[in-house]
């Protein structure tokens, strides 16, 4: 049985409600083959073990400030590309199945909570949207100027990164000085927004790791944290910031 307490994950209090995007897409369960807002289940887990409450929150039309007001943090998911239209460039012919719908409400919902100060953790997608969202651009398909395709190798399979943290960051004091990262991504981080500073970097100089200059705190990745159940510092780290803000909401 899991307890509802937060103390029993190693802190204070109650459990912290974090807050994750979900992907509207068609599901198959049972009979129903149906448009559902769905989310793989490891990071729901990954919440739940590092003392969270997990909340899905689904792309439905326009984010509110209701919804904002009812989180301690949040994670940014993974997924589809975004809409280069949002950072003024054409669409490259590999940059495919964009969200419209999810893009809206998503950086609609990266507003609110940043100027709530709710701590964020951004997970690949949710990187390059925070970057984007900032005022930053993004390289649509790293195969055309890498020449290689270690960051995304096979559909549906993780591929292993060696990547390097910028000592002295948050990123380098929670994960260390290097880590071996679960990756799949097409696209990374080109221009980085001012209000970033880039903390982690694979061997090919791909940013892998973006964290906010000054604020609440704002993590990016670019790799999957979710895909290794045996480390949770990201996540924990997160969960601890969360804990920290509803304190201070309630102080």
């Amino acid at each position: 049985m899991v307890s509802n307490d937060y103390e029993d994950a190693g802190g204070p209090g109650p459990r912290p409600v974090i807050g994750l995007s979900t992907y509207s897409e068609p599901a198959r369960y049972g009979p129903w083959d149906v448009e559902s807002a769905v989310l793989p289940r490891s990071y729901i887990d990954m919440v739940e073990r590092a003392g969270g409450v997990p909340v899905l929150l689904p792309p439905a039309g326009v984010a509110r400030q209701e919804v904002v007001a009812g989180l301690d943090g949040l994670v940014l998911t993974g997924g589809a590309d975004i809409d280069p239209a949002r950072y003024g460039a054409p669409p490259d012919p590999q940059t495919l199945d964009t969200r419209p719908d999810r893009d809206d409400f998503e950086f609609g919902l990266f507003a609110l909570a940043r100027a709530a100060g709710i701590p964020t953790l951004a997970v690949c997608r949710g990187l390059q949207l925070v970057n984007v969202a900032l005022g930053g651009t993004l390289i649509q398909h790293l195969p055309d100027v890498l020449g290689h395709t270690d960051h995304s190798r096979t559909p549906g399979v993780f591929n292993v990164v060696r990547v390097s943290t910028v000592p002295g960051s948050r990123v380098a004091a929670i994960a260390g000085p290097e880590l071996k990262a679960h990756c799949h991504h097409h696209q990374a981080i080109d221009v980085l927004a001012a209000d970033l500073v880039a903390v982690a970097h694979a061997s090919d100089g791909t940013i892998e790791a973006a964290e906010a200059r000054a604020g609440s705190f704002l993590v990016g990745v670019q790799w999957h944290p979710e895909a290794n159940a045996t480390d949770r510092r990201l996540m924990r780290a997160l969960v601890e910031a969360a804990a920290a803000h509803r304190g201070e909401r309630a102080s």
